[in-house]
């Protein structure tokens, strides 16, 4: 089973660090392996060191932390042998770094059929946004952000902020939380080594976030399904599943974050049929119109 990938990108001094400590020393249960470019900014607590050798450092908590030295798919593919297997790999991308090159690189497919890109998550540091925002480098971290957070909002004023989140929804980035915030683990990634048999969400705030588990016992017709799954993407923060579709063999993951959709073939696991999860805001996200829409695909199919 391919495990999950976030890409965290942002400026010099973004907070992106701070971002990959709070992954690494959150309550969650999941074996992080954290590639980052400078040991130095990791916050490691004796209590939580378990090993340290050269480019790793191992938490009693399972969690490992690697330094990027050199070629990243090197680094990717050691932390890929390690025994256990991570459960998610964050990998932070360098503050002076397009994020779209490492992206096209995770898509190699030796490194997609082991770990596969979930989430890139864009940090906007609130105080220096209005300075930044003609910058070409910040910008092209900015539109290569599925999910963004905003970092150091205390530093800054309300309106500010208010400003700054209206600004980055004209540009297309709807999904915005803060980093004063606990980390919303739902909108980041579906729970992490029970794919297969469970893609129900681990939400941290049930009242913020509302889910939707649909299952089909038969294939889909593609075009429909794609269409449905583009009138839906505007009130959806994250979608994940596997999908049969009529005339294909086997099941396809299909993956949904921000504004990025992607189906990919899955290995034959002998099941059939098709398992969703879709992920929203409440206020935004209407899972009674969602199962509707779902539903009208079973039946669509049925009838054909």
């Amino acid at each position: 089973m391919s495990v999950p990938v976030l890409l965290v990108t942002g400026f010099l001094g973004a907070g992106k660090t701070t971002f990959i400590n709070r992954m690494l020393h959150g309550e969650h249960g999941l074996r992080i392996a954290a590639i980052v470019n400078d040991f130095g900014s990791i916050n490691i607590d004796a209590a939580l060191l378990d090993a340290s050798a050269e480019g790793v450092i191992g938490l009693r908590n399972g969690c490992i932390c690697c330094s990027l030295q050199g070629d990243l798919m090197r680094t990717l593919k050691q932390v890929m042998a390690r025994a256990p297997k991570p459960e998610l790999i964050v990998i932070e991308a360098s503050g002076v770094a397009d994020p779209a090159g490492i992206v096209q690189s995770l898509m190699d497919p030796v490194i997609w059929s082991q770990a596969r890109l979930e989430t890139v998550i864009g940090i906007v540091d609130a105080p220096d946004a209005l300075r930044r925002k003609d910058d070409p480098l910040w910008q092209a971290q900015l539109r290569g952000a599925d999910i963004l957070f905003l970092s150091k909002t205390a530093d800054t004023t309300p309106q500010d902020v208010t400003a700054l989140r209206a600004a980055l929804s004209v540009q297309g980035k709807k999904h915005i939380f803060d980093m004063e915030a606990p980390l919303p683990l739902a909108a980041l990634f579906i729970e992490a080594g029970h794919e297969r048999d469970s893609l129900t969400a681990r939400p941290h705030d049930d009242s913020r976030f509302l889910h939707l588990e649909w299952k089909c016992d038969g294939p889909l017709e593609l075009h429909a399904f794609q269409e449905t799954m583009s009138r839906l993407a505007h009130t959806l923060l994250r979608g994940k599943g596997f999908v049969s579709f009529r005339g294909r063999t086997g099941r396809m993951l299909f993956q949904l974050v921000g504004t990025r959709a992607a189906l990919s073939p899955e290995p034959s696991d002998g099941e059939e049929g098709c398992k969703l999860v879709l992920i929203g805001e409440r206020g935004e996200f209407d899972p009674d119109a969602a199962l509707r829409a779902l539903d009208a695909l079973r039946t669509r199919d049925a009838g054909q």
